[in-house]
């Protein structure tokens, strides 16, 4: 039976629409700021629509490489790291980046700082840990509310893969991370503080017992439970970072940045934190050194380039620093 002229008629319509049809997408790494391509569908030239003004050139060969590595259970973790070298050529400086939740991805995408890391001879890497939405929804239930442990797990593995695989050593090793990353870098440094040489904690969440009583942390409860019901309490406890710090243990050198117009996280999380780290440690104050840097006027993301600038050097140079990579002296 012939099609209905009205069918036939749309599919000609589609067909000639097709010369025309083009799509855009942006595109980023860790060493490209985000640019909007252009995508022709019938030919598949590809053009760049968009970019920031100036380039962003490294000063060195970058290579990016995707590993997986096993965690505690067996899962497989998938895991960028970016350097200018290549394992077996000597373990060098380290940074380690991570989130692992509210169902977050994090791809790569450029930094300058993370380019400017990677130049002076150190790694970094980022791991995709479970509690993202690297790998759907039962990838982010695996790391939310009772199975919180897997993302800490996670991280721990991607850190010793690291040193197992000649990357860096632990001596060499810094971890960073903000907001939910930053209650991922606390757990971190109080779990396995042997592990990690420095940490940089930004606007992080530590004290899981009483974090749903300020600001936005009444809305998260279903991510981390809630201490009002005794089960979900046991779960918190068993992690919370404020909580697990234990006195004469030698923890790594700390950076926390507070941002005091932060709406979402209280900066008294990173207060308190700080204060039993310089009170329990029993690490030279000279050699790990526990520190707060504190900014007025600025929120819990958003802010000014040159604020930007400014808080990407103290980080940098402190991480660079307690680890040994070598920066060079600016060219005046």
């Amino acid at each position: 039976m012939p099609k209905p002229f009205q069918h036939q008629c749309c599919a000609n319509t589609a067909h000639n629409d097709l010369q025309y049809l083009k799509f855009w997408l942006t595109y980023t790494d860790f060493t490209t700021p985000a640019q909007v391509l252009r995508v022709d569908a019938i030919t598949g030239e590809l053009d760049i629509w968009a970019q920031p003004p100036g380039t962003a050139t490294a000063n060195v060969e970058v290579v990016t490489r995707h590993v997986r590595y096993p965690s505690y259970d067996g899962t497989e973790i998938g895991m960028f790291v970016a350097g200018s070298t290549t394992p077996g050529s000597g373990p060098v400086p380290a940074v380690l980046y991570g989130y692992g939740g509210f169902n977050i991805s994090r791809p790569p995408a450029y930094d300058p700082w993370i380019l400017a890391w990677i130049e002076a001879g150190g790694v970094f890497a980022l791991a995709s840990l479970r509690g993202g939405g690297e790998e759907g929804e039962a990838w982010h239930r695996d790391g939310m509310r009772a199975k919180k442990q897997n993302v800490f797990d996670d991280f721990h593995a991607a850190a010793e893969h690291l040193v197992r695989q000649g990357w860096t050593t632990p001596e060499q090793l810094a971890i960073m991370g903000g907001s939910n990353g930053g209650l991922l870098v606390g757990a971190a440094l109080t779990q396995r503080p042997e592990l990690y040489r420095a940490v940089v904690c930004s606007a992080p969440l530590l004290d899981m017992v009483r974090y749903e009583r300020f600001l936005l942390g009444r809305l998260w409860a279903e991510e981390y439970g809630s201490a009002s019901v005794a089960e979900e309490l046991a779960w918190l406890l068993a992690y919370s970072p404020y909580h697990r710090v234990i006195e004469e243990v030698e923890y790594p050198a700390v950076l926390f940045t507070v941002f005091e117009s932060d709406s979402r996280v209280d900066p008294n999380h990173a207060r308190k934190m700080c204060a039993a780290l310089q009170h329990a440690t029993s690490a030279d104050p000279t050699k790990h050194p526990v520190l707060i840097r504190r900014e007025t006027e600025v929120g819990h993301a958003a802010r000014s380039v040159s604020r930007s600038v400014a808080l990407a050097v103290d980080e940098l140079g402190f991480l660079a620093n307690e680890v040994g990579l070598e920066l060079e002296e600016p060219h005046i």
